[in-house]
Protein backbone atom coordinates (compact mmCIF):
# COMPACT_ATOMS: atom_id res chain seq x y z
CA UNK A 1 0.00 0.00 0.00
CA UNK A 2 1.37 3.21 -0.54
CA UNK A 3 0.40 7.10 0.57
CA UNK A 4 0.47 10.19 -1.30
CA UNK A 5 1.05 13.22 0.24
CA UNK A 6 2.29 16.47 -1.09
CA UNK A 7 6.03 17.49 -0.26
CA UNK A 8 7.14 21.20 -0.49
CA UNK A 9 10.66 20.96 -2.49
CA UNK A 10 13.19 23.76 -3.24
CA UNK A 11 13.45 24.51 -6.57
CA UNK A 12 17.21 23.50 -7.18
CA UNK A 13 16.14 19.76 -5.29
CA UNK A 14 13.10 19.66 -8.02
CA UNK A 15 15.61 20.30 -10.78
CA UNK A 16 18.02 17.21 -9.39
CA UNK A 17 14.87 15.12 -9.57
CA UNK A 18 14.00 15.92 -13.16
CA UNK A 19 18.10 15.70 -14.14
CA UNK A 20 18.26 12.64 -12.62
CA UNK A 21 14.83 11.24 -14.54
CA UNK A 22 15.76 12.69 -18.06
CA UNK A 23 18.83 10.88 -17.32
CA UNK A 24 17.44 7.86 -16.43
CA UNK A 25 19.14 7.77 -13.34
CA UNK A 26 15.91 7.41 -11.91
CA UNK A 27 12.14 6.39 -13.08
CA UNK A 28 10.42 9.24 -11.69
CA UNK A 29 10.83 12.43 -9.00
CA UNK A 30 8.71 9.66 -6.61
CA UNK A 31 10.80 6.48 -6.65
CA UNK A 32 14.19 8.64 -6.44
CA UNK A 33 12.75 10.54 -3.16
CA UNK A 34 11.34 7.09 -2.00
CA UNK A 35 15.14 5.83 -2.42
CA UNK A 36 16.56 8.88 -0.54
CA UNK A 37 14.23 7.92 2.30
CA UNK A 38 14.99 4.50 2.12
CA UNK A 39 18.51 5.26 2.43
CA UNK A 40 17.96 7.58 5.63
CA UNK A 41 15.89 5.31 7.17
CA UNK A 42 18.53 2.58 7.20
CA UNK A 43 21.24 5.21 8.14
CA UNK A 44 19.10 6.61 11.36
CA UNK A 45 18.68 2.26 12.07
CA UNK A 46 22.41 1.79 12.21
CA UNK A 47 23.06 4.69 14.00
CA UNK A 48 20.99 3.52 16.76
CA UNK A 49 21.94 0.14 16.38
CA UNK A 50 25.66 1.69 17.27
CA UNK A 51 24.52 4.03 19.98
CA UNK A 52 22.98 0.60 21.51
CA UNK A 53 26.11 -1.18 21.08
CA UNK A 54 28.25 1.85 22.77
CA UNK A 55 26.07 1.55 26.08
CA UNK A 56 25.66 -2.50 25.89
CA UNK A 57 28.64 -3.27 24.83
CA UNK A 58 29.35 -5.85 22.22
CA UNK A 59 29.02 -9.62 22.30
CA UNK A 60 31.50 -11.47 22.54
CA UNK A 61 31.58 -13.50 19.10
CA UNK A 62 30.36 -10.20 17.13
CA UNK A 63 33.56 -8.28 19.00
CA UNK A 64 35.18 -7.83 15.27
CA UNK A 65 31.76 -6.61 13.99
CA UNK A 66 30.76 -3.82 16.88
CA UNK A 67 34.55 -2.59 16.43
CA UNK A 68 34.06 -1.98 12.70
CA UNK A 69 30.29 -0.41 13.23
CA UNK A 70 31.49 1.61 16.02
CA UNK A 71 34.52 3.36 14.20
CA UNK A 72 32.69 4.04 11.13
CA UNK A 73 29.28 5.66 12.39
CA UNK A 74 29.15 9.21 13.88
CA UNK A 75 26.60 9.76 15.80
CA UNK A 76 27.72 13.40 16.33
CA UNK A 77 25.76 14.64 13.19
Amino acid sequence: MSTQIAVRLPDEMVAFLDRAVASGKATSRASLVASALEREMRLLLAEQDAASLREKGPADDLDPLVNWTVGRVDLEE
